[in-house]
């Protein structure tokens, strides 16, 4: 044993494996980007040893819903993520990827993910299948990996636009043919974002068709479901049916009861969950712990406003007759909509970023006070600001209960997602008041749910974040501390992990996460960015 020689030593800490069993003390020894050896290696020898006493060595965090598609562009020391230990990012959620793209609809395209890009950014998209746009990712060096889905959303894009109707036969068939390339070349499952444009005008039997593609490829399907406040219910026993006759593993993404009058209906939600998995579908969730959502401005206008893509809803909002029935629908609602101003009301949507100087003071402001501000009323005073701003805007919502929270966290069906993208306080992403999610989920659990409030031990927590995403995604090598695995470990003080960022001043790190490790390398040291980027692009095999 005395001639053992590591990369890196982690000594005297307390391991939490991610397993879910209590800790053990031993020391890790890592070689070549992996875990080689777990026990006492009080003899061996290496090129840096890290004393973890009284701290918690934990697998690095795996974040089952995260947006970075477009941040590791422009700032790949990945900041807000890989401080709270983040050390694989899920991206692709919510329908939108960034490939495929077609040519032919790509104008479209863009301008629909213009609306996530940081102000005066322009993102160069060189790559048209997913195989390319993996490529193209490999290419950048990041602090952190990353693991792709393929958003159905997109892959409507390439093949129908922005049209609100069922594909012809041949479309359904190219949309195949996409989902599949997109599988063979890496994808870890198929995404759908069923309240956004265009996911919106999918049909349950076209995802059907889909997921039966991806099912084939042992990939899985990610859902943010079709409702989250009113029909929550029926949204949930959708994902599920698509699973059921797909035979795929399903997962819910961000799981919520949004809205005063649809709180408590977790209980039956996890329990559509429970017995599905009884009858053999595999379907668990995800969550963030907080109150609030994030989502953009025109996710409260009407579906019928979005055909066409962001430009036809930019004529619309301009046409005072449209302006006057988006006004009436808003009011009365529409069969399937999940509407965002009868669910929480102006009041509780906050702006959170802006694009133009003029309107940054707004920015922290909720829509009823923006419309007291401007001397109109709050349709108006939206529909305007979506105008001058090129539908570039994001907001907060308050739509959530604690106990809804604390009843799905509990689930063992639960794990933990931030729903964010990384940003940082300075430079292009350090712009708005994103939501704290971005700086603060996986502290935030860690602080606030696991030691303040005991919601969960320790060891649960850590499973919730590591192994069980690890093994919805299939990602073999990832997730725990044993032997052979590659390196991604976390090492935090338990009694001080805590979430800085608040809503009003989002921008903080969290305190108490004191080494990041990412393929055996440091990337965060004594709370500290190192600057060293050994992250890599996952592909699922």
């Amino acid at each position: 044993m005395s001639n053992m020689v590591f990369d890196l030593l982690i000594k005297n800490g307390k391991i939490v494996n991610g397993t879910g069993n209590p800790w053990f003390k031993a020391d890790i020894g890592i070689k070549n980007g992996k875990i080689e050896k777990i026990g006492r290696l009080d003899s061996a020898d290496a090129e840096k040893i890290l004393d973890a006493e009284g701290l918690i060595v934990s697998p690095g965090f795996i974040d089952m819903h995260n947006h970075s598609d477009i941040s590791v562009f422009f700032n790949p020391k990945l900041e807000s993520t890989i401080r709270q230990g983040i050390t694989t990012l899920v991206i692709g959620n919510c329908g939108s990827s960034l490939a495929p793209v077609n040519p032919a609809t790509k104008d479209l395209f863009m301008k629909h993910i213009e609306a996530f890009l940081p102000s005066d950014a322009e993102l160069e998209v060189t790559w048209n299948t997913f195989e390319e746009y993996l490529n193209k990712l490999e290419e950048i060096e990041m602090a952190a990996n990353i693991a792709p889905l393929v958003g159905h959303g997109t892959v409507r894009i390439a093949v129908m636009g922005f049209d609100d109707r069922e594909p012809t036969a041949e479309e359904l068939d190219e949309m195949k043919k996409l989902v599949a390339e997109a599988m063979e070349a890496g994808a870890f499952g198929m995404s759908t974002g069923l309240i956004y444009p265009p996911g919106v005008y999918s049909k349950t039997e076209e995802l059907v068709e889909l997921c039966k593609v991806v099912a084939k490829y042992g990939g899985i399907y990610v859902s943010h479901i079709r409702g989250e406040g009113g029909t929550l219910i029926e949204a949930v026993k959708e994902a599920i049916y698509i699973g059921e006759k797909a035979g795929v593993p399903v997962e819910i993404s961000h799981h919520k009861a949004a809205g005063k009058s649809n709180w408590g209906k977790t209980k039956e939600t996890l329990k559509l969950m429970e017995e599905a998995r009884k009858r053999g579908v595999d379907v668990t969730c995800d969550q963030y712990p907080y109150r609030a959502g994030m989502t953009s401005l025109s996710a409260v206008l009407p579906p019928w406003v979005h055909v066409g893509g962001v430009e036809e809803m930019l004529r619309r909002l301009r046409d005072p007759k449209e302006r006057e029935k988006i006004r009436r629908d808003i009011e009365q609602g529409l069969p399937g909509w999940e509407n965002f101003v009868a669910d929480c009301g102006w009041e509780n949507i906050y702006i959170s970023s802006v694009v133009t100087e003029k309107n940054k003071h707004l920015e922290g402001k909720n829509v009823a006070e923006i419309a007291k501000i401007k001397g109109k009323d709050e349709l108006d005073a939206v529909c305007d600001l979506l105008l001058e701003e090129d539908g570039r805007v994001t907001i907060v919502l308050f739509m959530m209960d604690e106990e809804d929270i604390v009843r799905v966290m509990k689930s063992p069906l639960q794990m933990v997602a931030t729903d964010a993208w990384a940003v940082a306080p300075y430079g292009v992403l350090g712009a708005g008041k994103p939501h704290p999610r971005f700086y603060g989920t996986y502290p935030r659990v860690l602080g606030r749910y696991v030691r303040e409030k005991k919601v969960l031990t320790l060891e649960e927590a850590v499973r919730k974040m590591t192994s069980f995403p690890a093994q919805k995604l299939g990602l073999k090598d990832r997730g725990l501390i044993l032997e052979g695995m590659w390196a991604d470990i976390v090492i935090f003080d338990p009694a001080k992990i805590i979430d800085k960022a608040t809503y009003q001043n989002p921008h903080q790190y969290p305190e108490g996460i004191e080494y990041v490790i990412v393929n055996g390398k440091i990337v965060v040291e004594n709370g500290e960015h190192t600057g060293v980027l050994p992250g890599k692009t996952l592909r699922h095999r």
